[in-house]
């Protein structure tokens, strides 16, 4: 195999550009990408190095990479992520290009990701879907739902200006991301990288990108279906806004609507009548609504303390203005109300002498006094986790 020589800085603080390659049996393609990148440090004068993180490859890519002058680094941790988050640590240049080594992408020209780079922009991000897929690059599937729909949803979901989320080529400033803390070991890890840039306002650009069809005879490592829920599982749990918040308070407000409009007595819209039934559904959406709010609740605290979501600082300043004792009022409130439309029923129950119910009246105000002193009994107790999730952040001493 012939060796190309790049012009490779000997001390790691003059090392501009590291083109890092996950790999895992990629004996294959994993020599054509390392000339290929060797190949450009040479051509545009770039002071750097190819660095390959290895998962525990079986069929010899180790040796492939350094016998062309890569630097290989082993990494246990089976995944995708965590290979990446161990090479982007083992990089030794300010900023990092990293690349799939199975020769879908072209390390021979990355001219617009240094270019940006050098222009100051932390985070630069292939797209494919204005560079062009080739034939037989990129599964229908893949093309025309998953990557399309998951992108969308991270777009929604955060604000982010990125239009292919897992494109696989992307450049950043090495400090920028290691600042981000990345910690998914999967394929969501392309994922966490964009939302992460993105909710912390790192500088993001975009350049065209060309995918090409592997030169692998295997099949790849991606699983469509269970790489993309993961995916999909992290928007959703990195964004406790659009899992819990938003779907709990539109069931709650439904719910409440529709108590208050069925517990006068049926209402008639069209040839359909709605009743007592109905009443009751709509007390479930109300109580499920509330609950889904406070794990949003819960889940931004905690997320926050634990580094994994950012903090809500709204939700965090109105948690410190009213605390437990005010919470605890309402949900008091909300009992002794239960409590009181409890008696009421019984009592509609004793004009009847205690037994059948000819109507549905007491009916009506028993479903209302359950879910009054449900929401309360949820209040009370969500409040108390919120305090003791906020002892927990001050540590022993309390808030």
């Amino acid at each position: 195999m012939d060796r190309v020589e790049p012009q490779v800085a000997t001390g790691a603080a003059t090392i501009e550009l590291t083109i890092l390659m996950p790999c895992l049996n990629e004996a294959e393609t994993l020599g054509t990408c390392v000339r290929k990148a060797m190949g450009y440090l040479a051509r545009a004068g770039v002071a750097g190095e190819v660095l390959v993180a290895d998962n525990g490859s079986t069929d010899g890519s180790q040796s492939i990479a350094e016998a062309l002058g890569a630097r290989v680094v082993p990494v246990p941790q089976r995944g995708y992520g965590a290979a990446l988050i161990a090479g982007i640590r083992a990089a030794r240049g300010r900023y990092v290009i990293m690349g799939d080594s199975d020769d879908s992408y072209d390390f021979a020209a990355l001219d617009p990701f240094v270019d940006r780079l050098r222009e100051g922009f932390e985070l630069v991000m292939g797209n494919r879907f204005k560079g062009g897929i080739r034939p037989g690059a990129m599964p229908p599937l893949h093309r025309y739902l998953g990557n399309p729909v998951l992108s969308t949803i991270g777009r929604l979901f955060f604000g982010s200006p990125v239009g292919d989320f897992h494109c696989g080529l992307r450049g950043f400033d090495r400090a920028a991301m290691l600042a981000l803390d990345l910690r998914a070991p999967g394929m969501e890890f392309a994922s966490e990288m964009v939302v992460k840039a993105t909710v912390n306002g790192l500088r993001m650009a975009e350049v065209p990108t060309t995918l090409s069809p592997d030169g692998r005879s295997r099949p790849p490592h991606l699983r469509s279906w269970r790489d993309g829920w993961r995916h999909l599982r992290f928007l959703l749990v990195f964004c406790p806004r659009w899992l819990f918040l938003y779907p709990g308070a539109a069931l709650f407000l439904a719910g409440l609507a529709a108590m208050a409009a069925l517990l006068p007595g049926p209402v008639a819209v069209g040839g359909v009548t709605f009743d007592v039934h109905t009443l009751l559904y709509a007390s479930g959406a109300v109580v499920m609504g509330f609950q889904a709010v406070q794990f949003w609740v819960f889940a931004r605290i905690h997320g926050a303390q634990q580094g994994v979501v950012p903090e809500e600082k709204r939700l965090t300043a109105l948690l410190a203005r009213f605390g437990l004792e005010p919470a605890l009022i309402v949900a008091v409130v909300l009992v002794l109300a239960g409590l009181g439309l409890g008696v009421a029923a019984v009592a509609m129950w004793g004009a009847e002498h205690f037994g059948p119910l000819a109507g549905m009246g007491a009916m009506r105000v028993a479903i209302a006094s359950v879910t009054a002193m449900v929401l309360g009994l949820q209040l009370a107790f969500g409040a108390f986790f919120v305090a003791l999730l906020g002892m927990m952040r001050s540590g022993p001493g309390g808030a």
